[in-house]
């Protein structure tokens, strides 16, 4: 092979494996508010809106701030640094995408995952018997 080609190969190799080590480190994939505290790293955090407390929605600073609970039981002020997402109160789950800043989890993004309308319940109740 030629010098040239050997080492375009080796760049493009570096190239790649930087970027896979970098993108690794950013996502920490599905985790509770412990293991998220815990590592420090981006995460997402799969649970329910605490309904017996308040949310509210600050104005002047663009952040929505409510408590979840994540699928281990542990409670967790959120706030998302925009406003309160589109059928929120409807939500049978909640994942948010962020990372821990002290006792707060901080969400760069929310998914709401409402109850679908075209699903009458009839596979639930077939499982069920």
């Amino acid at each position: 092979m030629k010098p040239k080609t050997i080492i375009g190969l080796a760049l493009m190799l570096g190239f790649g494996a930087l970027l896979f080590l970098n993108f690794g480190q950013q996502v920490g994939g599905y985790m509770d508010f412990a293991e998220a505290e815990e590592t420090g790293a981006e995460a997402h955090v799969v649970g329910t809106w605490v309904e017996s407390e308040r949310y509210a929605y600050d104005r002047d600073r663009n952040v929505f701030s409510f408590h979840m609970q994540d699928e281990e039981g542990h409670v967790r002020m959120v706030h998302y640094p925009n406003p309160k997402p589109a059928n929120f109160e409807d939500a049978e789950r909640l994942v948010v995408q962020g990372s821990t800043e002290g006792d707060i989890f901080v969400a760069r993004h929310i998914l709401v995952k409402c109850p679908s309308k075209y699903n009458d319940g009839a596979e639930f109740r077939a499982a069920a018997s």
